[in-house]
């Protein structure tokens, strides 16, 4: 069964009391199959965020014991704090990992719905993917009215609750629960203490927009004066054009600003269908899959804007950084930093460093640590907590063991009386070796060279040759690992007809799997040559010894991957198997082998005219 793993990102109503907050995380380190990623309090906004992973049954589990402990040691009726809430635990979300999709979270979403509603007689509402009605799908409208609204909420049949009692519980609230991507929780910090400096940002950026103005006084939005549709004036909150009916001004809307007026409407609690006249005019916010608000945190004693992005490859955390600096500079303001609230994914983190590096004009193809600090650096990640990056980020890429090591250590281990490492390894390790001399020639001469066509050139051997590299230094331990498990294979027991038809299957398999890691390294090490030569030809002349012996690293690695691929061939019983990998192992070794020529003589001939130049 494939391996499955959901996240649960609970949210509970408390931020000042840490003693509270660990009697909830206890009971969930207390679930075998979970583990507890990172616990983020906010005394401000009086409210902690919980992060932790497992397999789908553990997590729902889990979360159910957290709902419980916060019912019995949260008591919201002396609740106050910065951040909008419902309940104890005011919203609890899971968010496919691996192995699952927003369908099987949803799933969860409501079976933790229920117990809680049956066992511990809470409402409990769905929110986004797990929503019972369309209407329920937005966070902000289910939590409309918070804790202090939720007792007259619960008296209309509107929005009696998906699970539990129609019943206020004064010390709880209600538990709102769901399915949803990947949320970043995201503060931008302002070098003031006024919470409508962070507001009046926040609500150009968010996707329901803002009540629209005209007439501006001042840098600010909100100086201007609210318009309101009247018969024959519909005015576009976007932009100064006037229609004369509603349904101009959507199309309007539409054509030129590409968004439907609708829609903007409904998320701001408006039905174009039951009529708009003297309605407020709306302005639609820069970017979808984005809320935000404004809030002053008297622990940094600064406004922040506090930002929730609900898919951040529809919205990144730097895009909207960047436009928050520019709005920030026409108000006189300054963004001092932001901040990363809970996890945030690998790949959103390296965007952003990509990103920032090519804004330096510098090659955004380097390792992948200097990629990430770059972030950390550019976006001021650490300007108002320390950002550790081991704990913040989700998915940070691991070396194995081996690979872990201090060089002479690997050297002495590969020495030793065992069989693994062995060459596979060593010929991952060369290649390896050759793609990082192949990016470091590269990324000397990006933004050093004479045309645009070189310029294009040093990036892409850079590119390839940082892609190569990552995936060699995982080959090194892969290697190791895959011969391993064919020896664990050899050593099941055979006592019987039937264990020894499954030892031969498992040591079958595990010879394919020892097969097919020397073949992708022997591949890999291949666009490492293809790198190097790219790099020989258009990178700085002076280091051309470094893309030589990155070629000749990379021809190392195909010939030695080739050799561990074949030798593993003659104990393989399937032949059409075997017939296929010695015919693309034959196919790859010419294609290496003419590309090692013609980069030795183009090297050789290179070598010899600064020779003769010099001399």
């Amino acid at each position: 069964m494939p391996l499955q793993v959901v996240e649960c990102v609970p949210n509970f109503s408390e931020g000042r009391d840490m003693a509270k907050i660990k009697l909830i995380t206890d009971v969930i380190e207390s679930v075998a199959g979970v583990k507890l990623l990172d616990v983020d309090p906010g005394a401000d906004t009086n409210r902690t965020v919980v992060t932790f992973v497992g397999d789908p049954d553990s997590v729902v589990e889990a979360a159910f014991r957290a709902v419980k402990k916060a019912s019995e040691v949260i008591d919201m009726r002396g609740h106050s704090g910065a951040h909008p809430r419902m309940g104890a635990c005011d919203v609890c979300p899971f968010i496919p990992v691996e192995g699952v999709d927003l369908d099987d979270c949803a799933e969860l979403a409501r079976c933790l719905g229920k117990r809680v509603g049956e066992e511990l007689e809470i409402p409990v509402y769905l929110y986004e993917h797990a929503a019972s009605r369309p209407e329920r799908r937005n966070l902000a409208v289910v939590r409309k009215g918070e804790y202090e609204g939720l007792e007259e909420k619960l008296k209309d049949p509107k929005w009696a609750p998906d699970f539990g009692p129609a019943v206020h519980v004064p010390t709880f609230g209600a538990l709102i629960t769901g399915a949803r991507e990947f949320l970043i929780a995201y503060n931008i910090t302002l070098n003031s203490r006024d919470k409508a400096h962070a507001t009046d940002i926040a609500f150009e950026l968010r996707e329901k927009g803002r009540v629209a103005r005209r007439g501006q006084t001042n840098a600010f939005y909100s100086s201007g004066k609210e318009l309101k549709y009247a018969e024959g004036f519909f005015p576009c909150g976007n932009c100064n054009h006037d229609a004369t009916t509603f349904e101009a001004l959507e199309a309007h809307c539409k054509e030129v600003h590409g968004y439907d007026l609708r829609q903007l409407l409904k998320l701001n609690d408006i039905d174009a269908s039951k009529g708009v006249m003297g309605q407020k005019a709306y302005k639609a916010g820069l970017f979808t899959q984005c809320k935000a608000i404004g809030w002053y945190v008297d622990t940094y004693k600064r406004a922040q804007l506090s930002i929730n992005l609900t898919n951040y490859k529809v919205t990144a955390p730097h895009t909207v950084l960047e436009v928050t600096r520019k709005m920030a500079v026409d108000r006189g303001l300054v963004v001092t930093g932001s901040e990363i609230v809970g996890l945030v994914p690998f790949a959103a983190l390296y965007q952003a460093g990509q990103f920032y590096l090519r804004q330096q004009g510098k090659s955004p193809f380097v390792p992948v640590a200097d990629v990430l600090e770059n972030a950390v650096f550019s976006m001021g990640l650490a300007d108002v907590a320390p950002f550790e990056m081991d704990k913040k980020v989700l998915g940070l890429p691991k070396v194995g063991d081996l690979m872990s090591m201090v060089g002479v250590d690997f050297v002495e281990e590969v020495s030793r009386d065992t069989p693994a490492p062995g060459g596979g390894s060593i010929a991952a390790l060369a290649g390896a070796l050759g793609a990082a001399l192949a990016s470091m020639v590269a990324n000397l001469t990006q933004g050093r060279t004479k045309s645009q066509e070189g310029e294009n050139a040093v990036l892409e051997a850079a590119e390839r040759a940082q892609k190569a590299k990552d995936l060699l230094v995982l080959a090194v331990d892969d290697d190791t690992n895959a011969f391993n498990a064919y020896m664990d294979a050899r050593r099941l027991p055979q006592g019987t007809p039937a264990e020894k038809t499954a030892r031969e299957e498992a040591m079958q398999q595990g010879l394919k799997l020892a097969v097919d890691v020397p073949w992708r390294t022997a591949a890999t090490c291949f666009e490492v040559m293809k790198s190097s030569s790219l790099a020989m030809r258009h990178g700085n002349p002076a280091s051309i010894t470094d893309t030589m012996v990155g070629v000749q690293m990379g021809f190392a690695g195909v010939r030695g991957g080739i050799w561990n691929v074949l030798i593993n061939l003659k104990d393989i019983t399937d032949e059409a198997f075997n017939q296929d990998l010695k015919n693309r192992c034959a196919k790859l070794l010419n294609e290496a082998k003419t590309l090692l020529d013609e980069s030795c003589t183009f090297g050789d001939q290179a070598l010899e005219k600064m020779l003769a130049k010099k001399n």
